[in-house]
């Protein structure tokens, strides 16, 4: 986490001083930089890949339960919290579908607007 603040403010202040500042060395942020993802991290990017597929052929409207359910069906070995998390980080929302509301009665008793009924004036 502290060198993922340093590799975002890199541009902003010197490396030196900031490892100084969050009492890390700098030559273990260097290393960090070149180290390889791990593992858990290269499947993160695979799944969210399918991730990413799956969201755009449904037309943004799969949640995290869904798309868990899809990427089992697909034979992957992910977990619903794990789906969810990278569909949040990733900012992958789903849009929810409108219901149809009926804004109107039509079966009321009342003329329709404009057909007036003749008044009776005494």
């Amino acid at each position: 986490m502290t060198f993922g603040f340093i590799e975002a403010e890199k541009a902003s202040f010197p490396i030196s001083r900031m490892c100084r500042v969050l009492e890390v060395s700098q030559s273990g942020f260097f290393a960090w930089q070149e180290r390889p993802a791990c593992r858990r991290q290269q499947q993160d990017m695979v799944y969210l890949a399918h991730i990413r597929t799956a969201f755009a052929l449904s037309n943004g409207t799969y949640g995290s339960p869904r798309m868990h359910r899809d990427l089992v069906d697909e034979g992957h070995e992910i977990g619903r919290h794990r789906t969810a998390r990278l569909m949040r980080q990733n900012q992958l929302i789903a849009r929810q579908k409108r219901r149809f509301k009926r804004t109107t009665d039509s079966e009321h008793a009342w003329p329709p607007f404009g057909k007036t009924i003749p008044r009776i004036v005494f």
